[in-house]
């Protein structure tokens, strides 16, 4: 399932671009050096704890540039792997493997790097039945890498875009007077097959969240005790969803409010760069 979420001509035209970005007129250093014969053979090793994530996208990158090289990988996405693990083997002509390399470890690093920051939140809230899941705040252009990656992490996703499903926040509010009128406006408009989902700062907008009719009531950064109070009085006529200001060490005493879901960016937008290498042999 995670697979599909990666679609293989969609990679391979972000890779073209990401090579094309990074090649420009030519690798001058390594075109320089080794001529049209000169094959190695290199492996990819951790130098770090992580999950692993991207092995396709990091095979893809030289099945680009040629189909002389060869990449044989010895895990899967989502294995758990200790520091100084070797990955894969990579083959073939030096030209193409040294100019790939770059861009092949900036891809797999900064998946493998949000995978295991989602396995650290969500394990964090492992007696719970609560998920973890994203938000909208992604790197322009690598959005479906980074939620493949979430994916992959152990975490569940949230709307890919804007199309994906209603979200009414506080400026929606404002505008349509109340939240009573800003579900009714959506629903003379909106498909059956979209879900709408309200932001909700108070308790008294949880009330009315739950009288429209929707299916998703975000409890917007409140306090523990007011988020148990609202997920009490929701009762299960809506998924809850938690957002606002999560962190690792606030994320299970969220999850013991009893939400069924707890959004936050800090898995994609603060997860660390996974410190990967290319060692030739």
């Amino acid at each position: 399932m995670t697979q599909k979420l990666l679609h293989s001509f969609i990679v391979e035209e972000h890779i073209k671009n990401s090579l094309k970005e990074d090649i420009g007129f030519g690798d001058i250093t390594t075109d320089f050096l080794y001529t049209e014969n000169d094959e190695i053979t290199a492996q990819l090793n951790t130098r770090e704890d992580t999950v692993v994530c991207g092995l396709d996208v990091f095979k893809q990158v030289f099945a680009t540039l040629s189909d002389k090289v060869r990449v044989n990988t010895y895990y899967k996405d989502g294995d758990i792997v200790a520091k100084n693990t070797t990955l894969a083997e990579v083959k073939g002509p030096a030209r193409y493997i040294l100019t790939g390399e770059r861009t092949a470890l900036n891809y797999m690093q900064r998946m493998c790097g949000i995978a295991t920051q989602t396995k650290k939140f969500q394990d964090a809230i492992a007696p719970y039945e609560a998920k973890v899941t994203d938000t909208r705040k992604n790197t322009p252009g690598f959005r479906m890498f980074e939620k493949y990656a979430v994916m992959i992490g152990g975490a569940r996703l949230h709307r890919f875009n804007l199309s994906d499903c209603v979200m009414i926040k506080d400026n929606h509010i404002k505008h349509a007077g109340s939240v009573t009128k800003a579900v009714n406006l959506i629903k003379a408009n909106l498909s059956h097959a979209h879900k709408i989902e309200i932001e909700c700062d108070t308790f008294e907008q949880v009330k009315e969240a739950v009288a429209s009719g929707c299916d998703v009531i975000m409890l917007d950064n409140m306090p523990v005790d007011e988020m148990k109070k609202c997920v009490s009085f929701i009762a299960k006529r809506a998924i809850v969803e938690a957002s606002g200001n999560v962190k690792i060490n606030t994320i299970n005493e969220i999850a013991s409010t009893g939400v069924d879901v707890i959004s936050t960016s800090a898995i994609v937008a603060q997860a660390p760069v996974i410190d990967l290498g290319l060692d030739i042999q």
